[in-house]
């Protein structure tokens, strides 16, 4: 049975920050920005945005998309996000009820930092081969946010990817022989009750890229693929350097040209395009680099891929997918470059006002917070504890 992703669809904020304007701002050369982190913009989530509602637009993308057979037999809603609203109500449970979906539904949420929308989609994978017949939704959501002068505050970012899950999928077959490590670290974590994550920089970095080195020679044993047998490689981004630096530890760009391999460094510049204007998105950043790739790559029915992600503790897992013959038409990336295009552009004032507000609690009333989000799906406010919805 060949089983793998139907339709794949992005959804992020209204709002962006210019990397150039953060870098004066700051004191700092743009190239820091522009080149060492490799990143131009940066989406900017106000009060009204959060990772419920960029789950909700992305999901309804993806069964807009879908057959209304697709649609009936939906089995399973899973969000994989480490950017909670709440300690124990999960976040596809408040996305189905936002859809209107049916009640005969398992709905349910998980988070292993950056890692968790890769852990849904292999358990949507596993849920459909247990199921014939059935579909699942599978959506990675989350905010990056840092706080104003941090370290990290040049990779923060926003956004959401839904997956529809199906057998005879019409853009990506899974291979369920996926291979995964998992290892007792703390380079990036985020206790209860704080609203930013706390980093270790350099040890996060080298575990990325350790990990990615270990998971790669691990199944190449286990598969016996080299990776003269993947057309492109994308990578987890929490920031579109990273990726880059991991295929350079086992692929030097020298040793790539000598043994006909230069494609991986070239097509890894396709799968950028999106996150460079994005930003971090944690566990969506992956399928954000996934679409760009689809979008962006003169890729042809056949190509496999592999796809590296990773989620700071730290799980680590390469998943490899094979390209479906008229995988063009189930793509836009027209309507994508122009939802990206239309955003509004911020003033660094207006984005430290912003970052600010979203920080803090929200109040009973959303409406009056600064550049609150006109799109579907908007948090209008708390009340009691309840987080309240406007719907289309």
């Amino acid at each position: 049975m060949l089983i793998g992703i139907d339709s794949l669809e992005i959804a992020t904020p209204e709002l962006y920050l210019d990397m150039t304007d953060l870098a004066v701002a700051r004191g700092v050369d743009p190239a820091k920005f522009h080149t060492g982190l490799g990143q131009d913009q940066m989406a900017v989530a106000p009060a009204t945005t959060d990772v419920v509602t960029l789950a909700a637009r992305a999901a309804a993308a993806v069964l807009d998309r879908a057959e209304e057979a697709d649609t009936a037999s939906l089995g399973l809603v899973v969000v994989g996000s480490e950017s909670a609203v709440d300690a124990s109500k999960a976040m596809a449970v408040m996305v189905h009820g936002l859809l209107g979906l049916p009640e005969g539904v398992r709905a349910f949420d998980i988070r292993e930092a950056c890692y968790a929308g890769t852990a849904g989609l292999m358990t949507a994978v596993d849920y459909v081969a247990a199921h014939p017949g059935r579909t699942a939704l599978v959506i990675a959501s989350d905010l990056a946010r840092y706080g104003l002068g941090t370290g990290g505050e040049p990779t923060q970012g926003a956004g959401a990817v839904a997956m529809l899950v199906r057998q005879d999928p019409r853009l990506l077959v899974i291979d369920p022989a996926s291979t995964a490590r998992t290892q007792d670290v703390y380079d990036f974590w985020r206790p209860e009750g704080e609203s930013v994550p706390r980093v270790d920089g350099h040890l996060s970095n080298r575990c990325y890229t350790d990990m990615f080195a270990r998971v790669l020679a691990a199944h190449q044993e286990a598969s016996g693929l080299g990776l003269e047998d993947f057309a492109a490689l994308c990578f987890h981004l929490p920031y579109t350097k990273m990726g880059r630096k991991a295929l350079a530890g086992v692929l030097p760009p020298e040793e790539a040209e000598a043994r006909g391999l230069g494609h991986l460094h070239r097509r890894y510049d396709d799968s950028l395009v999106y996150s460079r204007r994005v930003g971090n998105c944690y566990t969506a950043s992956l399928y954000l680099g996934v679409a760009s790739l689809l979008d962006h790559c003169d890729l042809r029915a056949g190509d496999r891929l592999g796809l590296f992600s990773y989620g700071s503790g730290a799980v680590g897992e390469l998943v490899t997918v094979t390209v479906v013959e008229g995988f063009g038409a189930r793509r836009d990336p027209g309507a994508t470059v122009s939802a990206l295009d239309a955003r509004r552009r911020l003033g660094v004032e207006e984005y430290e006002s912003v970052l600010t507000e979203s920080l803090g609690p929200v109040g009973e009333d959303a409406s009056a917070t600064l550049l609150p989000d006109e799109g579907p799906y908007a948090l209008t406010g708390v009340v009691d504890g309840v987080r309240r919805y406007r719907r289309p």
